[in-house]
């Protein structure tokens, strides 16, 4: 498990899913989210319980709080490039609302990108974060990214475009 000021990551468990799933169905929390069909419970039970194997090149993590273990999102990793030594921090999501605007995306964000410096010994990581999505934004600059590209309008939320940030982290830039 990976330990933060304020958060664990660990691989997700089949139990997970049930949690997951109300996320995913969740208006607020999907709302920065790429548009999916939506999939019932035992079908994200059972993506559950035959989910891949966390590997280098590609992990999802559980985000639980140190404050009495509680999974409230999960975190993924992934596209490494070793060669390069780089990877995409692809998405991060905290499910659970009432953990919201309190560090623990930020932490996790940390976290992740830790561990991809120091155990991968990678040297970059990027991200793409909707423009509109603040708090994300706000987590990621906290964690150390800065804005190196835009593509514009080219995500849609609820019918309205908004412009895809591309964000950077090097390994020297982690607070």
């Amino acid at each position: 498990m990976l330990t933060g000021e304020r958060v664990r990551l660990r691989a997700l468990e089949p139990a997970d899913s049930e949690a997951m799933w109300r996320w995913y169905h969740d208006p607020e929390v999907g709302r920065w989210m790429d548009v999916a069909p939506p999939i019932s419970l035992a079908q994200n039970m059972d993506k559950g319980a035959n989910r891949p194997r966390n590997t280098f090149e590609q992990m999802v993590l559980g985000i639980e709080t140190l404050d009495g273990g509680k999974l409230i999102g999960y975190v993924a990793l992934g596209d490494t490039d070793f060669i390069n030594g780089e990877a995409t921090l692809q998405s991060i999501a905290i499910g659970d609302r009432g953990h919201w605007g309190s560090g623990y995306a930020t932490d996790a964000v940390r976290v992740i990108c830790g561990y991809a410096f120091e155990e991968m010994g990678l040297h970059r990581v990027t991200l793409w974060v909707v423009a509109g999505n603040t708090a994300a934004v706000r987590a990621y600059t906290k964690a150390g990214f800065v804005e190196e590209g835009r593509r514009r309008e080219a995500f849609r939320a609820r019918g309205e475009r908004h412009d895809l940030l591309m964000m950077g982290l090097l390994e020297s830039e982690l607070t």
